[in-house]
């Protein structure tokens, strides 16, 4: 089966990237290196295709109770023009998927963001879900082949884009989005990312991604704008313990054993999963997701790699790397609950050899608060 492509694959290759399969996308995974782009994203901005991600609307009559009921957190909560970032859950509590919702600041639609290996399943998922309740007057409808996605990301990213619209970017809020227009494009841009910096997500006509792409590279390259690829993005996110779908969540593992209690709203009623995550507490989570350093030198730790405690088992990495930011090799692990505690040491499995780390806090890396003025940052 052939990789799908973005409509950025000559711009990628013509910047001399290198490719992954992603998720059945052929995708580029840096292009200078990972550890420069990660660090121009710390300190300047990165520009990001996004174009494997999939977008899905909901709309109709019941489309706020459709979703109030597919996902844990409040969706009655969301205004107009405001972002929200939830899951779709099964009945036992696991996840199907991360997702974010907007509501449209221009019309009465969600646009529903999801992750590029689920897209096909979310979208199908919906779709029962919908059939079960016929009295819903709601449609869901897969705009994924219509719709083109970028992300600017890191300190720099509201000046550059300042540059090519005329909305005041200053008055949108974290997790707020305007329509706009961006270099005469029609955009949804929104003050959302993943990386742990000040950035933005662009959504707008597919045929346009290529224009966009270049006009942005073009406005920035004098304040240090490069492209960057899932591999930076993987550390960008990580250092900011962003959670990755089939490592820290998946439908084994659910929101509260990844820390992700601040999603679920039990106080809003009935959604789907709700019992078996209102069991789970009742019997005690039996499983938390920590933050660690290694501290001893002993190699990276990688996605399930094993986590053990006076040579017992007791859990297992989802996510590690060498810090780009921190200069320290960190890591999150799911382990059992009577080991967790900051500053509680365990050995990491790292190729046959038990490697020490400790409990620390999370995230990992906090962005600093920074004002620019007049071009000049402080």
């Amino acid at each position: 089966m052939s990789l799908k492509v973005t409509p950025l694959i000559e711009q990628h290759r013509a910047l001399g990237a290198r490719f992954i399969e992603f998720a059945g996308w052929l995708m580029p995974v840096q292009y200078e290196g990972i550890v420069a782009e990660h660090l121009a994203v710390r300190s300047r901005a990165g520009l990001f295709d996004l174009g494997h991600m999939g977008q899905l609307a909901v709309r109709g009559r019941d489309a706020r109770a459709f979703l109030q009921f597919v996902t844990p957190n409040d969706v009655d909560s969301l205004q107009p023009g405001r972002a929200q970032y939830s899951m779709l859950l099964y009945p036992t509590g696991g996840v199907v998927d991360d997702i974010m919702i907007y509501l449209r600041p221009d019309r009465e639609e969600y646009l529903v963001v999801v992750n590029a290996s689920n897209t096909d399943k979310d979208f199908q998922w919906l779709l029962e879900q919908c059939s079960h309740h016929p009295e819903w007057v709601v449609e869901v409808e897969d705009i994924s082949n219509r719709t083109g996605m970028l992300a600017i990301q890191g300190p720099l990213a509201e000046r550059i884009l300042q540059r090519v619209t005329e909305s005041d970017l200053s008055t949108v809020r974290s997790f707020a989005a305007i329509q706009t227009r961006v270099a005469e494009v029609p955009t949804l841009v929104a003050r959302t990312g993943y990386t742990g910096e000040d950035g933005f997500e662009l959504y707008f006509p597919i045929e346009a991604t290529v224009s966009l792409w270049n006009r942005l590279l073009e406005v920035g390259r004098g304040d240090g704008l490069v492209p960057v690829g899932l591999g930076a993005r993987d550390t960008l996110r990580l250092e900011a313990c962003l959670p990755l779908y089939g490592n820290e969540l998946s439908p084994e593992i659910t929101p509260l054993e990844a820390q992700l209690d601040w999603v679920v709203k039990f106080q809003k009623g009935n959604f789907l999963g709700r019992e078996a995550l209102e069991r789970q507490l009742q019997e005690g989570v039996p499983r938390k997701l920590v933050g660690f350093e290694l501290v001893e030198r002993g190699g990276i730790p990688r996605h399930g790699y094993e986590v053990q405690l006076a040579g017992r088992r007791i859990g297992y990495v989802t996510s590690g790397t060498s810090s780009p930011t921190l200069g320290k090799t960190i890591g999150l692990a799911l382990i059992e609950r009577a080991a967790v505690g900051i500053g509680r040491e365990f050995e990491v499995i790292i190729r046959g050899r038990p490697v020490r780390a400790h409990q620390v806090r999370t995230p990992f890396y906090r962005r600093p608060r920074r004002r620019i003025d007049k071009g000049v940052e402080s």
